[in-house]
């Protein structure tokens, strides 16, 4: 189901679930949107208080949601942190970080509206995420 969970912790490093949509429900994030997100939360979690904990933040291929990698952050962090990209992305205003064809190999298939109602779809779920939910 939707929601942020641990999903592989390898040695210091632990990759989160960031859950937007469910699974194989026939319901998926729009690329133009997933890549807006992508671009815009990448760009808070790397800018963050947390930015030297941060590895890794993209898109998974199935298009339900992201990957977070992170190394000594601890988990309830990392949830307040994934509510506060997430809030960010849905008031997010202004020009897309990284949308140029010399910055993304695909600068032209973006969608800001889109990615902003997803993130304001998915903030009420996590809203009270707690390091207990964390898990399958």
């Amino acid at each position: 189901l939707p929601g942020i969970y641990t999903s592989r912790i390898d040695g210091d490093v632990v990759t989160y679930d960031i859950r937007l949509k469910k699974p194989n429900g026939g319901d998926y994030l729009k690329n133009g949107a997933m890549h807006t997100a992508e671009h815009i939360v990448a760009t808070f979690v790397r800018n963050s208080e947390h930015s030297d904990k941060i590895i890794y933040f993209g898109p998974m291929g199935c298009r339900t949601g992201f990957y977070l990698l992170v190394r000594d952050l601890a988990p309830q962090a990392v949830i307040e942190l994934i509510k506060d990209a997430f809030r960010f992305l849905k008031d997010f205003d202004g020009e897309i970080p990284g949308v140029s064809a010399i910055e993304c190999g695909n600068y032209l298939e973006h969608d800001l509206e889109t990615a902003k109602l997803e993130a304001s779809s998915y903030l009420p779920l996590i809203e009270n995420w707690s390091v207990e939910n964390l898990k399958y």
